[in-house]
């Protein structure tokens, strides 16, 4: 059990969590989850923080796509963002890189959500450790992290 997990069930949301055999070696976490488990890209999302000059966000994007900085900060009310540091990261959220979920994190940061979920009827983010993936509808994770829509892409 994570507390990714653990918050979905307190909330009494429909979820399904994904477990797979991780490698280590492989390059892109989200990648791995998508081609391990069968599931179109489009519907598995990576939980990237950033830094938006003191004030850490996280910004929830498909596998496949870039974070557009200029973007989010748009989106947060921000002059600019930067990725925040693998170790503060770390220390403000409770998870590991590659692992980190954008629920059950240690401190709740404010968090946007790219508006290609909007159209999805389940999406996959990390259950809060690497080879976990939890499926939930994307109306659930914006209620459960206080998220917003927003374009987030590059």
């Amino acid at each position: 059990m994570t507390p990714a997990i653990n918050a979905a069930k307190k909330a009494k949301i429909a979820f399904t969590v994904h477990e797979y055999a991780h490698d280590p070696a492989c390059a892109s976490y989200g990648l791995e989850a998508a081609e391990k488990l069968n599931i179109d890209p489009a519907r598995v999302f990576k939980t990237l923080v950033a830094d938006l000059g003191g004030e850490l966000v996280v910004a929830i994007i498909p596998v496949e796509a870039m974070l557009g900085l200029k973007n989010l900060a748009k989106a947060a009310g921000s002059k600019k963002a930067a990725m925040a540091d693998k170790a503060l990261v770390e220390r403000t959220t409770g998870y590991v890189l590659g692992g980190v979920s954008p629920l059950g994190q240690k401190k709740r940061l404010r968090t946007f959500i790219d508006a290609s979920a909007q159209s999805l009827p389940t999406m996959h983010v990390s259950a809060g450790r690497r080879g976990l993936e939890i499926e939930l509808a994307p109306a659930d994770l914006t209620r459960l992290t206080g998220g917003t829509f927003a374009d987030l892409r590059q």
